[in-house]
């Protein structure tokens, strides 16, 4: 809370807050509240966790509870050659375990896009022209919307 982070890698301990705090209810101080209330990027790495030890297994990941507590979440390999994974597999993961749907995956490339080390302008156009105009053609394919 004190040294101004922006983004926070993995983010995977961060839960342990929560036996002190209700997320939603104003708690004083609790650093989980703090990060949902200053909108800190976690970056998070499903396989890349599970290889390190971070987190026990995937059903087990603060991913889903994060980015549907409303949480600025993104998915990332970090280690993608030791973890033998790629974006895509993580994201496929994410939708196999944790049933994310269309809405949240373009919410999770947005909040990936927000946390961007690029500038804000770039950041903008960014979403404004490659993400939310790829998922709105998705969606026409899909017929939904």
């Amino acid at each position: 809370q004190y040294c101004g982070a922006h983004r926070i890698g993995h983010a995977t301990r961060l839960l342990e807050d929560l036996k002190d705090a209700e997320i939603g209810r104003r708690s004083s101080g609790t650093l989980l509240q703090y990060v949902l209330d200053h909108r800190i990027h976690l970056e998070m790495c499903l396989s890349s966790n599970v290889h390190t030890g971070a987190v026990k297994d995937l059903e087990s990941h603060p991913f889903p509870w994060c980015l549907r507590n409303g949480f600025r979440v993104s998915l990332n390999t970090d280690n993608y050659l030791m973890s033998a994974t790629t974006l895509t597999r993580e994201w496929e993961i994410a939708q196999r375990l944790y049933g994310l749907d269309l809405d949240e995956f373009e919410r999770v490339a947005i909040h990936g896009a927000k946390g961007a080390f690029l500038p804000y302008h770039d950041r903008i156009s960014l979403i404004r022209d490659r993400i939310v105009p790829g998922f709105a053609a998705v969606r026409a394919e899909l017929g939904s919307g």
